[in-house]
């Protein structure tokens, strides 16, 4: 695959299309997840795949809930709780659901990577971390080098502790550092201290972590161009290998914490686009390349050579590379993706706790793919990873006629096309450089659950 080409930021453009759309992270979204699900569709699908003549290798993805406090602009599904005790219980039932899931699987398909995610998985110290570490070698196969990645609250850790992560196994370190500018820390619940973020992500680099990612927000209350800068030159100066700037979502209806924050505190629409193209400028400017959305990355990170070398992918965590790997979710409401399955655990933790206890997988929502959202969940990961769609390489995976299956989906990118975000060709449809920050638009023409009667809420685009 070709470098990403060179960012072209239209304000104008992107104010236009900023509307609600899916993030992609799957298709079909979870929205379309049916609850109640029968694990025994998971289990059956598992066992077909061990019978592939190449069976996928596999993907771990972890969810460790457990926060300290809540930050009041935090969408994800966690549990504040200082009680160690708790932390404890959970361990024991995330390490009996490994053993049920390991026990699903042929032991030639290894764990190629492990992923880390919350809530905090670093309010587990270093022992219980070891702990699950040792547990999940022992329920599965895994392969001599493994990418394992791990989120970080910066203000839950000590220098020090970087260097035992690493020693630990883990590559690959997520910063969660939305922004340094204490004025915005106060309105979100979330203060920490400047310098000992810089200390942390340079105890990480100095460890000899394999790639360094911070994340950032833009759109969260009482920003502005002069506060946000600073944290952009101080991230620069920082020089970690990724940065992803996420959008603010602000939808209290659906998430309890946000009511916490005032909406006139909120940047309106002018000011989000202004904070975006300073993030876009002062990033591309320090040499970091534009993936797609909200990614950036330096040329040498691991995410741009997967890039290069057509192992890109969007899953739950994002961009990641390694992409055909089968991934297994471990933890309370973890999703996993095996072949044409869609698994996800119950979202609370006695439902989760409760089929555990009698020996049972806790999947309670979850999709069997058909035919049409295969070929469609190729199209949106192409279009989301690259950039690109080749007719050819759809009808030769997939067996479809493109321009006549696709026909509809086609006259609706022909707005897209006049607006100078996609160039169609006989050949196929590229994305333009100015078209790169609205893929969710352009994906979305070939969602066939979009538009719906009762289609739910999702975040803008923008």
């Amino acid at each position: 695959m070709e470098n990403p080409q060179p960012v072209l930021f239209d304000p104008e453009l992107v104010r236009r299309y900023d509307r609600s759309g899916p993030r992609y992270t799957s298709y079909p979204t979870a929205r379309q997840f049916h609850a109640p699900f029968d694990p025994d569709h998971y289990r059956d699908e598992v066992a077909r795949s061990n019978d592939d003549p190449i069976p996928s290798d596999l993907s771990l993805y972890l969810h460790l809930p457990f926060c300290n406090s809540p930050c009041f602009y935090c969408g994800c599904n966690r549990i504040i709780s200082r009680d160690p005790d708790s932390l404890a219980r959970y361990l024991q039932r995330l390490l009996h659901e490994a053993e049920l899931q390991g026990a699903l699987f042929d032991r030639d398909r290894p764990v190629r990577q492990l992923h880390l995610g919350g809530g905090t998985p670093t309010q587990f110290n270093d022992d219980q971390l070891r702990m699950l570490w040792h547990g999940l070698h022992s329920h599965f196969r895994f392969a001599s080098r493994v990418e394992a990645s791990i989120e970080v609250d910066p203000r839950g850790v000590t220098p020090a502790r970087m260097g035992a992560l690493a020693e630990l196994g883990f590559t690959r370190v997520s910063f969660g550092i939305q922004d340094l500018d204490p004025e915005v820390q106060e309105a979100v619940n979330r203060r920490q201290d400047r310098q000992h973020c810089l200390d942390v992500i340079a105890a990480a680099q100095a460890a000899g972590f394999e790639s360094v990612a911070v994340d950032l927000i833009y759109g969260l209350p009482r920003q502005n161009v002069q506060g946000w800068n600073a944290t952009l030159d101080a991230m620069i100066a920082a020089k970690p290998g990724r940065v992803a700037v996420y959008g603010y979502a602000h939808m209290p209806a659906q998430f309890k914490a946000q009511r916490q924050i005032k909406d006139a505190e909120l940047p309106d629409a002018a000011a989000r686009l202004e904070l975006l193209k300073a993030a876009v400028d002062r990033l591309t400017g320090a040499g970091y390349e534009h993936i797609g959305m909200d990614h950036f990355a330096l040329p040498e990170d691991s995410l741009m050579k997967a890039r290069r070398q057509g192992l890109l992918q969007r899953n739950f965590q994002g961009y990641s590379t390694l992409a055909g790997l089968d991934l297994v979710g471990l933890g309370v409401s973890a999703i996993g993706h095996v072949g044409r399955v869609y698994a996800q655990n119950a979202k609370t933790l006695d439902a989760y706790y409760g089929p555990l206890d009698q020996g049972r997988l806790p999947i309670t929502a979850g999709l069997v793919m058909s035919d049409d959202d295969l070929v469609r969940a190729d199209i949106i990961n192409r279009l989301m990873c690259y950039g690109e769609l080749r007719y050819a390489d759809i009808e030769r995976r997939h067996g479809v006629h493109f321009p006549d299956y696709f026909a509809r989906e086609l006259r609706r990118l022909e707005p897209l096309g006049a607006d100078g975000l996609v160039v169609m060709e006989a050949e196929g449809v590229r994305v333009t450089p100015k078209g790169r920050f609205l893929l969710r638009s352009v994906a979305m023409q070939f969602d066939a659950y979009l538009p719906g009667p009762e289609t739910p809420r999702f975040s803008r685009v923008i």
